[in-house]
């Protein structure tokens, strides 16, 4: 069963998938049936893992109808069902395929190669193109929204918040000083221009923070990690098993203390502006280990985007799925 049906194949998104050997290595070991790829991207992560476990009815979710065509095209033959869909909606498409119980869930979390790579999605702060952003090209906030109509005060939040940009404020006021900004290389310039001169010497792109601040603000992506993971969670059969891929650090803070909770540990800190769950109840899930693993550095030589990737993994532990769980 798919949710699209391939065509040709989609050259403009070729997406190269991360710790895809470790990911294979942890989830070798489900039980045989559904197994959800929460963020499928290109594919790749799904297809090693079936290359494996040919046995898997995989489930992929994409919000980029460009990655859900490349899915489909990747997967096809593979007994591979599709959606385009919010991996925060993941409970409502699974109930409509009538998915009681997943054996594995995957979250690969964050922007992929094609999207950055491909100046008209507006992602790019070296490359000229609309200030755009969208994951998914129908919603209505694009970045042009978040940086020619949002308060100075709003726009230094996010910049704190989902950048740890030590330049916030001054950034957020040249910005709107700088109003209307028509494209994503006049807004780099802007930001550069907004960042100490001995500052910019430093730390990479004096833009690649703000900009992945707005991106993280225009798809609002941090505030479905929590409702998502916790919802794949609670679908998951016994012995099943689940893996975590986060890039930025907000993203890691909630995996890690969703999971923590999840497995019956404290929640050791809190963090400002992000959501908090529940400390307590009986653990459901086992950490495996408990911290989270990095690329070898022979994958981050031979690509770089994975350098600040996390990985994460759990088991299923209860005898039971857990009703009415949060």
């Amino acid at each position: 069963m798919n949710g699209v049906t391939p065509t040709v194949p989609n050259r403009r998104f070729v997406h190269h998938p991360v710790m895809v050997s470790e990911m294979v290595e942890h989830l070798s070991e489900i039980p045989p049936g559904p197994f959800l790829d929460a963020t499928v991207g290109g594919g790749g992560h799904t297809r090693a893992l079936l290359n494996a476990r040919p046995d898997l009815l995989p489930i992929g979710l994409d919000r980029d109808p460009s990655a859900v065509e490349a899915a489909a095209v990747a997967l096809a033959g593979r007994g591979a069902t599709i959606r385009q869909a919010r991996f925060a909606e993941l409970g409502e498409v699974l109930d409509s395929l009538q998915v009681a119980g997943l054996v594995g869930v995957l979250f690969d979390l964050g922007v992929s190669s094609p999207q950055l790579d491909n100046p008209e999605r507006g992602f790019s702060y070296r490359h000229a193109g609309p200030l755009d952003m969208r994951m998914d090209g129908t919603q209505e906030r694009s970045a042009d929204v978040v940086v020619n109509s949002w308060a100075v005060e709003d726009l230094a939040e996010i910049l704190r918040t989902y950048g740890d940009e030590r330049y916030a404020g001054r950034i957020a006021a040249a910005i709107a000083a700088a109003r209307p900004i028509t494209s994503t290389t006049a807004l780099a310039d802007v930001v550069r221009g907004a960042i100490p001169a001995a500052a910019r010497r430093r730390g990479g792109h004096p833009a690649k923070r703000t900009f992945q601040a707005i991106r993280i603000a225009v798809n609002d992506e941090l505030s479905q990690i929590e409702p998502a993971l916790n919802a794949a969670i609670d679908r998951m059969v016994p012995q099943g098993r689940g893996v975590v891929i986060s890039y930025h650090s907000g993203e890691n803070r909630i995996v890690k203390r969703v999971l923590r909770c999840r497995a019956g540990l404290s929640d050791e800190a809190r963090f400002r502006g992000l959501p908090r769950s529940p400390v307590g109840g009986s653990p459901v899930i086992e950490l495996i280990p408990r911290g989270s693993r990095r690329p070898s550095p022979a994958e981050v030589a031979g690509n770089p985007r994975a350098s600040s990737a996390r990985f994460r993994a759990f088991a299923r532990v209860e005898t039971g799925r857990e009703e009415g769980a949060a």
